[in-house]
This record gives C-alpha cells, structure tokens and sequence, in this order.
C-alpha cells in the first residue's frame, strides 16, 4: 500500500493529535472511531518523526479496559505480561495474531448470515426471529470456537515439535553434551561414553612398591 494513502495523525509535545487529511485536532475519541472505520492511519512524532501508532493504540485499549466491559482478565495480562522477555514470545506474538484472523473470519461469516434478519438501517425485521436465530447460532459459534481452539493446540504443539527439530539439526555440530536431543545427551540414541580407567599411573604404582624394601634385604644378607 502506497505511504500517500496512510492518513497521517502528528502528535505534538502537548500531546495533541493533529490531523493533516482534515487539517484539525482529533481526540483519542476521533482515532479510536478512524479504527472502527477501518482507516488506515499512522500516528508520528512532529518533530522526531517516530511512529507511535502502536503506543496511541495502546492507550485507546487501555481506556476501554478501564470502562466497564474489558477483554482481558487480570490472569490474562498476568500471563501476557510473563511472556515478555521469554523465548516463546516472538512465536505468542503472531500465535495471537493469527488466533485474531480467524476469529474475524468467523464473525464475518456469522455477520453474512444474519443479514436477512436485518433492514436497511440495521434493525432487526422481526425480533422473534431474531431471538430465534441467535439461539439456533450461539451453540454453534461456540463450538466452532471450541474446535478451532482443540485446532490451535495442536498446532501450537507441532510448531513446538518443529521448533525442536530445527534445533537439534542445527546444533548438531557443536559440542553440547548432556543436552536433550543433541549428540552425546539423552533421547540422541547415541550410548555416553566411557571414560578409559587410568590402568597406566595403576601400574606404575603398584611396580614400585616392591622395590622400596630392597636395600633393607641386601643390609640383612650383608650382616649374616
């Protein structure tokens, strides 16, 4: 997508958003109704240049949390925030994301349906069919939702499996031994190697012990 059609929103050090399309100050109210709208915008720094989309979006969600009707649980944050840092959260980040595609899809479709019910200001024809539809549809949201959920499982585990894989062939050349999967560590289907007993230090010690006596014999032999 060219960059001229972003709609350009400057943030200036007052804090204030200003809009270039419509040459105005815009609220958060304004960018968060540019997202329902499915405007496509960048939020920049006016001096800097910086983008800032992704911090202007996260104060809109932060003020809808603090409404009355959030997303997200507190376990939910708890459990997001545990996986900054971590070495799963590249693969999380676009897990979520894809978990979020197919969730739009699915409410597309379910939007396509209930159409019929709707006139052409958005109002439901008859509000006991509507009733009706909704009952007949709500289990069967769910269990697409269980379904696709049992589905992302599954492929979560298999990326782990990949993931794991890629690794072992990967490292395969360096020497980590005692490591899960790699050469010399357990599950490698290579035996752990024995070290040699220290036979010749053995022998040598156990050579000279009868010799260190051996004057005091000739001494004895001397004196008969």
């Amino acid at each position: 997508m060219a960059s001229s059609s972003i709609r350009l929103i400057k943030k200036y050090p007052n804090r204030r958003l200003y809009d270039t399309r419509t040459s105005a100050y815009i609220t958060l109210a304004d960018v968060k109704q540019l997202v329902l709208d499915n405007e496509v915008f960048k939020v920049a720094d006016a001096k800097t240049d910086e983008d800032l989309t992704r911090s202007i979006l996260l104060q809109i969600i932060l003020e809808e949390e603090a409404g009355g009707s959030p997303l997200f649980s507190a376990q939910m944050l708890s459990q997001i925030i545990r996986f900054y840092g971590d070495a799963m959260q590249g693969m999380m980040g676009a897990y979520l994301e894809k978990t979020m595609q197919a969730f739009l899809e699915i409410q597309g479709k379910f939007q396509e349906q209930s159409k019929a019910f709707y006139d052409g200001r958005g109002l439901p024809t008859n509000p006991e069919l509507w009733t009706q539809f909704m009952q007949v549809q709500a289990p069967m949201v769910q269990g697409m939702m269980s379904h696709y959920i049992d589905q992302s499982k599954n492929l979560f585990v298999q990326m782990q499996e990949q993931m794991q894989q890629q690794a072992r062939t990967m490292f395969q050349g360096f020497p980590f031994g005692g490591m899960p999967g790699m050469p010399g560590g357990p599950g490698a289907g290579v035996p752990p190697q024995t070290p040699e007993p220290p036979a010749a230090p053995a022998a040598q010690a156990g050579s000279e012990a009868p010799d260190a006596p051996a004057p005091a014999r000739n001494s004895t032999r001397q004196r008969k």
